[in-house]
């Protein structure tokens, strides 16, 4: 049993290195492919539902940034992998105000992608001036509902000035650093460029403009259109079921 056990743990182990290098070999083409962007990717390896093990298993290949939706799991998991020291956790689900103060006691928390609201941005900072685990400001997204889908988060793109002059002007634990988007599931990229990307570049340039920002970045892509995304200016993708495999999802009670 032990021998068993110990053989699927180094097979699992072995093909979620593999699973990285391939898509890390992605992202680097679509770089290469475009040397005009003045820019690197970042890889955010999308964790939820898989066990601490298979983070452990990929931070061991030398992947330090990764993704949860939930805010119980990302705490638990954060507990569970505490000593791992530059682990480097983003929180990537739908938020709600009263789970905020809950998400920064996640230990290593670095980006907050999912901040839609004046009400979530103000108790996320609240939350993380009182329990965050570094006196640095949390780095957050403001994510844009660009597609304007009713089941969807996110806000308006009419709203993304206002939401940043909120988070710049009376948030001082958060540091804003791109806006993000999740786009049409199954967009058909043979009728050109996805217009819910065009959207938030879109966004950003008035954001650069009305707010006389030196830099903000782009995070949008996911594991279907992550180089697509990239070709457009994204600089930060996640990718999880490419790297960790086909999720399970148990029935269970979602936290937001």
């Amino acid at each position: 049993m032990y021998l068993q056990a110990f053989y699927r743990a180094s097979s699992t182990m072995s093909t979620i290195a593999q699973n990285l290098a391939t898509v890390t070999d992605h992202i680097n083409s679509a770089l290469e492919a475009h040397r005009t962007h003045d820019y690197r990717a970042r890889l955010v390896a999308v964790s939820k539902t898989k066990p601490a093990e298979d983070v452990e298993a990929a931070y061991a290949a030398g992947h330090r940034h990764f993704g949860e939706n939930y805010v119980n799991e990302l705490v638990e998991k954060s507990l569970q992998l505490q000593h791992l020291p530059d682990i480097r956790w983003h929180f990537i689900g739908n938020l709600q105000k009263k789970n905020c103060s809950k998400l920064t006691t996640c230990r290593n928390l670095a980006v907050v992608e999912t901040v839609d609201s004046e009400k979530v941005a103000r108790a996320l900072n609240n939350g993380w001036l009182r329990n965050g685990d570094t006196d640095d400001e949390l780095d957050v997204f403001i994510q844009v509902n660009t597609s304007r889908e009713e089941q969807k988060s996110g806000c308006m793109p009419e709203s993304v000035v206002s939401l940043a002059r909120f988070i710049l002007d009376e948030c001082f634990g958060l540091r804003l650093r791109r806006v993000m988007t999740i786009g049409q599931f199954g967009y058909d990229w043979s009728q050109g460029d996805n217009p819910d990307f065009m959207e938030l570049l879109r966004c950003r340039d008035v954001l650069l403009k009305d707010l006389e920002l030196e830099k903000l970045e782009i995070s949008m892509g996911m594991s279907e259109d992550y180089a697509e995304a990239i070709r457009m200016g994204s600089t930060n993708v996640r990718v999880g079921s490419k790297i960790f495999g086909a999720r399970d999802y148990p029935n269970k009670k979602l936290e937001f």
